[in-house]
């Protein structure tokens, strides 16, 4: 049975978010159309149209962040790895490697292709980019998810020199890497963006203005051709890619669809082909029963949380933080607001880890919510907050539909436990810009994995991550059996001490956990080889498009 504060929750946050909520079915109006179906655009059956999420900060892969960035930049460049239509790790610019008996070195050989200008790929292209995001004068956000390569830490920090990095050539086409510890994800890890190669020829050439059109070169299947901010990116067939032969699309545009009920208009009125993680949470319940067909909801290994700011007070208090955490109420955040089949989240890391026992947990997932509420005023009252001196802070958002509804919720969680909360919305970049500054009370934030494996979400909260530990969260005890669980060589006794060390995280509060996600996709009938799958990367590469369909 719900709580009676619930029942006043859903009637506050429907009243609240109606300026962002779809007035019904109504809305879409399409001529010509049924209730249930629409008219697919019978555009060039070689030009695919994506709804992307967020608009691009960068296109460059040693700067770039989000997932809205990865599915471009991913287009484009291949790195020695690459996904499969399913998205898993095969061969891409090595055909092959070996290891050492040790596991920690990996000789690569290069497969024999060329930039997009004709130039040969070598490894020395790879050595340059590895050096360039090692650099610490690059600044690169991202680097520290290379740290288990040898020296790229002391070499980021300014301690050794760039060629003391573990990344070497033997010859044009041969490929080495040493690593500090054994890498049971190595073949994801080089599918990251952040260990493609970049070409030195025409970086040193153009230096910042490599990636404008005009100059840009790339190893993958696509190249850009046009970006227009908060438009379009448009990247067009690389001639030159070792498989264009098996490339059926030959232009792929990319739409920024911040909103989700506007990107789902587009996509009925034959505008878009495809839109991923777009879709309005109050409009899932018609989406299943009107375009089932198009609608893919997929397990994610996804995490949403809620970050807090340890530089700033009373967040730095760990009952402040348990308090808040308390009166999040994340049965009602699924079931209620994003209603596509998200699962309550009581850990940090999602379900889907292979290997990972995943049995670390807040203490309170069994009490019931009034119990949880009344147990987060007693804890903010002994931090010196009450109805006569109430918490009160700014909340940093991002300004996406769904964003909008999930925050209007805990605005009105967080109420309920006397708990004054200012809605602080900004862009996707800008929010995560501010969120890398530190420079916010509390913020909405989420973690798509990199690659399957749960050290990928510890990371973030290490110390030598750096702007990407946004809570600047820091425990000698956590970081000790982060440290440990990479020299093991037992991949057991290496998930439990990643399992103890995520339960060290969640006893100190650095986040609330909310939900694990599930894609949010609509794919039409016309696009054909979309794979589900829970890292939700679909390259283009691998879709063509059947435009003789025109209806569901």
């Amino acid at each position: 049975m719900a709580d009676s504060n619930q029942n006043n929750f859903t009637r506050r946050a429907a009243l609240t978010v109606g300026a962002v909520t779809m007035a019904g079915v109504g809305v879409y109006a399409f001529k010509g159309r049924s209730a249930r179906g629409f008219t697919l655009s019978t555009a060039d059956a070689r030009t695919l149209n994506r709804g992307n999420g967020a608009e691009p900060d960068t296109l460059d892969p040693h700067k770039a962040q989000g997932q809205w960035e990865n599915n471009v930049v991913g287009d484009m460049f291949v790195g020695l790895m690459t996904e499969d239509a399913a998205a898993n790790a095969v061969p891409g610019a090595a055909e092959s490697y070996t290891v050492s008996d040790d596991g920690l070195t990996y000789r690569f050989k290069l497969r024999d292709h060329t930039w997009s200008d004709g130039v040969p790929v070598t490894a020395h292209d790879y050595v340059y980019s590895f050096r360039r995001i090692a650099d610490p004068k690059f600044a690169a956000q991202y680097v520290s998810i290379l740290y288990p390569v040898k020296n790229m830490q002391e070499v980021n920090a300014g301690r050794l020199p760039l060629d003391a990095l573990g990344v070497r050539a033997i010859d044009d086409r041969t490929l080495e890497i040493d690593f500090h510890f054994q890498v049971p994800y190595i073949g994801q890890l080089l599918t990251h963006f952040t260990t493609f190669a970049v070409p030195k020829h025409v970086v040193e050439k153009h230096g910042d203005q490599w990636m404008r059109p005009e100059n840009i070169v790339v190893n993958g299947p696509y190249i850009l051709k046009a970006w227009v901010p908060n438009d379009h990116i448009q990247v067009v067939k690389n001639p030159r890619f070792w498989d264009a032969k098996n490339v059926k699309i030959e232009t792929v545009n990319y739409y920024p669809t911040q909103d989700s009920e506007a990107a789902v208009k587009r996509l009925r009125g034959g505008e878009f082909d495809l839109l991923t993680d777009s879709l309005p949470p109050q409009k899932i319940d018609w989406l299943r029963e009107n375009m089932a067909k198009e609608l893919r909801l997929w397990p994610f290994i996804l995490s949403q949380y809620v970050q807090f700011n340890f530089q700033r007070k009373p967040f730095d208090d760990i009952r402040v933080r348990q308090a808040l955490s308390l009166a999040i109420n994340r049965e009602i955040m699924c079931s209620k607001v994003e209603r596509a089949g998200e699962q309550p989240a009581y850990a940090m890391i999602p379900p889907g880890m292979p290997g990972y026992p995943g049995g670390a947990r807040v203490g309170f997932k069994n009490v019931p919510m009034a119990g949880r509420l009344a147990k987060a005023r007693a804890l903010l009252a002994e931090a010196g907050f009450g109805p006569h001196n109430p918490l009160s802070f700014d909340y940093s958002m991002i300004m996406t539909t769904e964003t909008k509804l999930i925050s209007v919720a805990l605005q009105e969680m967080w109420r309920q436990a006397g708990v004054n909360v200012r809605l602080v919305p900004t862009e996707t970049q800008v929010h995560y810009a501010v969120l890398r500054k530190h420079d916010f009370d509390v913020a909405w934030a989420g973690w798509v994995a990199d690659y399957r494996d749960p050290k990928n979400y510890l990371f973030l909260f290490q110390r030598a991550t750096e702007d990407m530990n946004y809570g600047t969260y820091y425990n000698p005890k956590f970081e000790a059996l982060v440290a440990r669980s990479d020299d093991a060589r037992d991949a057991a006794e290496r998930a439990r001490m990643l399992e103890q060390a995520e339960q060290i995280l969640l006893d100190d509060v650095a986040v609330a956990p909310v939900y694990f996600g599930v894609t949010r996709d609509l794919v039409s009938p016309q696009v054909k080889g979309w794979v589900s799958n829970n890292v939700n990367i679909n390259r283009s590469r691998y879709l063509s498009l059947d435009r003789a369909i025109t209806t569901v």
